[in-house]
């Protein structure tokens, strides 16, 4: 069992500046092998702490820790764009074409749906297959979950989360937790008692993003635009635009993002109590 005081001993290590496995072994005499499980773990669970491996594959093999919360600001726009979507509250507050305009060509691709099929057996299949590239972990940044009812009118997005738990996916999620939306709540965290494993995570917080990452391969952002917000004829129907993001940086970006305010968030269960606790007038 990986213990708190061992969690914070290698956070703070690696806090200072990035480190080797080894040098973290040393630091707690574990052996090389329990030191990489339990980064894997700390990485997994709290995202503090990341993982690069250069020369994989090869006798020499080299695996860096290094500190992962605070968001890489590498250049102006993107410490323009962390500010946005720390002082967002509603999906309208961010376009995630704001990120997508920086992205190389060949490491990105869009399309839009209208709302009138979003819920379709095409779109369906489609994030169905996304989702089924996961090997070990899915971030999601949701509104109310409400994308877990989309479907083939045999299966939804539920069943597929599921069956992703159920195989070693850890599933980490941020979204409104709050009386409208709390079945979507409740039926995602009644997951991990079917499998018998607590494999979801869900947490509360108000932010503008809906977005899911696919381990380190995939970035995909959702955008809606409604005619409500445009002058008369502008836009004649409500549609969803999917941004696919495949950039390793902009990858590694976004999940930096998702645990800066992973972290700093409730937990579902507590939230549902505390709501819970408020009578009816």
């Amino acid at each position: 069992m990986l213990e708190k005081g061992v969690v914070k001993q290698i956070n703070d290590f690696v806090f200072q500046k990035p480190r080797t496995i080894q040098e973290i072994s040393h630091l707690i005499g574990k052996s090389w092998l329990t030191t990489d499980r339990y980064i894997e773990k700390i990485a997994a669970e709290e995202g503090t702490v990341s993982v690069r491996t250069f020369r994989g594959g090869t006798k020499g093999a080299l695996k860096i820790v290094y500190w992962n919360l605070n968001p890489v600001q590498a250049s102006s726009f993107q410490e323009r764009l962390m500010k946005q979507i720390e002082s967002g509250r509603h999906k309208s507050d961010f376009s995630p074409s704001e990120i997508y305009q920086h992205v190389d060509e060949k490491k990105r691709d869009a399309f839009y749906i209208t709302d009138d099929r979003y819920h379709e057996k095409e779109n369906f299949d489609d994030l169905k297959k996304l989702l089924m590239e996961a090997e070990s972990q899915i971030l999601y940044l949701s509104g109310n979950l409400s994308f877990c009812n989309i479907g083939d009118g045999k299966k939804n997005i539920f069943d597929v989360l599921e069956f992703l738990a159920g195989k070693g996916v850890k599933i980490k999620i941020l979204t409104r937790v709050e009386l409208p939306g709390m079945d979507n709540i409740k039926k995602v965290l009644a997951i991990n008692e079917k499998i018998g494993k607590d494999m979801i995570e869900v947490r509360h917080c108000y932010q503008p993003l809906r977005v899911n990452i696919i381990d380190n391969k995939i970035l995909s952002l959702k955008e809606v635009k409604d005619p409500k917000y445009f002058s008369e004829g502008e836009l004649k129907e409500s549609i969803n635009i999917i941004y696919r993001i495949y950039d390793e940086e902009w990858i590694d970006w976004m999940q930096k993002v998702f645990w800066n305010l992973f972290r700093t968030s409730v937990s579902a269960e507590k939230r549902i109590k505390e709501l819970g606790k408020i009578r009816k007038f």
